[in-house]
């Protein structure tokens, strides 16, 4: 079931270069469900959070390449965009 919507998906040129697209399609239905991926308890409360109140989420995931990337959707839903830490 999902628990976001994700507006408009959009990746960065890093991310798309970088990443498996199979693994990306699985780490932004993660996302949608509101599996956040490899981040701390602090950070896994603030996207709960965000969900009630509107704010900008992150996931954290880790490829089988070992590339670590960011899926972030925006406060008002409106895009989803994958990219590289260092792309932000």
């Amino acid at each position: 079931m999902l628990r976001l919507r994700l507006g408009r998906t959009l990746i960065t040129p890093g991310a798309l270069k970088s990443l498996p697209p199979e693994e990306v399609a699985v780490a932004l239905a993660r996302h949608a469900r509101g599996d956040w991926g490899d981040l701390t308890e602090e950070d896994l409360r603030a996207n709960d959070r965000a969900l009630v109140y509107g704010a900008r989420i992150l996931s954290a995931y880790n490829a089988s390449n070992s590339v670590k990337f960011w899926i972030i959707t925006e406060w008002d839903r409106s895009a989803t965009t994958i990219l590289l830490p260092e792309e932000y």
